[in-house]
């Protein structure tokens, strides 16, 4: 009996790493960014206002234009990528972050910011699209969505570190230290920079290199695809399964209810721990769209059983409210999770293999559009309708979920009727599954 408890143990942890060489290095970069992203982003508050000086509107502001930047260079970015491929296009945008955190420590005003927040919003914007691009052009189809779960877990853990490394900063409580983490950030996205350098050429980089891509490929673009962007953005929309997580819960917490506000860390804790472990598990259902519908049935069933279950903690007391309120917040980490599986085979089978970074392009611009207005209409539902206004959200969730099939069958018929048949992706020789033990 002990015996076979652990080899369970042992099968479930050698689960946990990526089955191939190239799976490791894509989680392993993607551990490296998240790390260096996350020391800066713990302690931004405080370096914005008390070492940049701004105040906290202009915070929001600056914060604000940076995102509309992002938002409008996310389709061009896509075409560029396209144009010179995703593996360079990758590396130089993670270059561009180096530099701007380089230029951080000497910002002392508000215009001086915002030339660099502009300048991470282009190199976001790249970065995404190229990063995208490359992930589903290297990697066999059949190893795409098993892999960006593994990749989806080494951000969650390089989040954590980095968060962990920022809190031991903030604990300084001095500036100069504050000042200068920026110089950590960069030394952990160069180190990044140079590990994508590595990485092998994805196909659509050498079709770049040998001359092959010289001008855009024949055929209607993403921004004729009318399913492709019904999809993404009703997709979107299921994804405000994170204005709940950030916003809506804690700020119910907090207002409508008597659990005691040191719950937050536990319920970030848990959604951390959650999405680390179980996303290589969650994603290994998802073969085909049929199996993604699947998960986003699932992933919308646990959105509205979180707002079902949260909505009542309004009349419950102590302890009850304490369970309730924690799984209201493990219901919606379900929706994550699975939305998540799903999403990634959209991306694996919606999109034109010629033109990925454009599709990622348009992707970004319609999920924000399908997203952009539920931090301000979820948090008033929630706390001027209480009851109802829950309720209205649960609904629009399943709209959105009722709308996503027949989105998804017309962007099939149009990737049958315009797309080319997808050579396998070429992968290096030693890349042998490790077989669970």
């Amino acid at each position: 009996m002990s015996a076979n408890v652990s080899g369970t143990r042992r099968g479930f942890f050698r689960r946990l790493i990526p089955p191939t060489p190239m799976s490791r290095r894509l989680a392993t970069q993607s551990m490296l960014f998240s790390t260096g992203e996350g020391a800066f982003n713990t302690g931004s508050a405080v370096f914005l206002t008390q070492v940049v000086g701004m105040s906290a509107a202009r915070v929001g502001l600056a914060l604000t234009i940076t995102g509309v930047a992002e938002f409008l260079t996310a389709y061009p970015a896509g075409r560029v990528v396209d144009r010179f491929g995703p593996k360079r296009l990758w590396v130089l945008s993670t270059w561009g972050r180096v530099a701007c955190f380089l230029a951080l420590p000497f910002v002392e005003s508000f215009g001086e910011y915002l030339l660099v927040g502009l300048l991470f919003a282009v190199a976001a914007s790249a970065g995404h699209s190229s990063y995208q691009s490359y992930v589903l052009d290297a990697l066999p189809t059949r190893e795409r969505v098993e892999t960006q779960a593994y990749m989806y877990s080494a951000l969650n853990v390089g989040f954590t570190v980095g968060a962990i490394l920022g809190g031991v900063a903030l604990a300084f409580d001095n500036l100069g230290v504050i000042r200068w983490t920026p110089l950590f950030a960069a030394a952990l996205m160069a180190i990044t920079a140079s590990w994508i350098s590595r990485l092998p050429q994805a196909p659509h980089d050498l079709r770049v290199a040998s001359g092959e891509v010289r001008e855009r490929p024949p055929g209607p673009g993403a921004l004729r695809n009318r399913g492709w962007m019904l999809v993404t953005f009703f997709n979107g929309t299921l994804w405000t399964n994170q204005v709940l997580l950030n916003v809506v819960i804690p700020l119910w917490l907090v207002e409508a209810t008597d659990a005691p506000h040191v719950l937050l860390a536990w319920l970030f804790g848990t959604n951390t721990v959650l999405c680390i472990f179980l996303p290589a598990y969650t994603s290994k259902g998802v073969r085909d769209l049929r199996d993604a519908m699947r998960y986003v049935w699932i992933s919308s069933g646990f959105f509205v059983a979180s707002c079902l279950i949260t909505m009542v903690t309004h009349s419950t007391v102590g302890l009850v409210t304490v369970l309730l309120v924690w799984l209201g917040h493990v219901t919606v980490t379900g929706a994550e999770l699975f939305i998540s599986g799903a999403s990634w085979s959209f991306q694996a089978d919606l999109m034109d293999p010629r033109r990925r970074g454009e599709y990622q392009g348009v992707q970004d611009v319609s999920r924000t559009l399908g997203s952009m207005w539920a931090p301000a209409l979820y948090t008033f539902l929630a706390m001027s309708w209480g009851a109802q206004g829950w309720l209205v959200i649960a609904g629009i969730i399943m709209l959105a979920t009722t709308a996503m099939g027949p989105s998804v069958r017309m962007a099939e018929r149009f990737a049958a009727r315009h797309f080319p048949a997808e050579l396998e992706a070429r992968v290096e020789p030693d890349a042998q599954p490790v077989e669970p033990a």
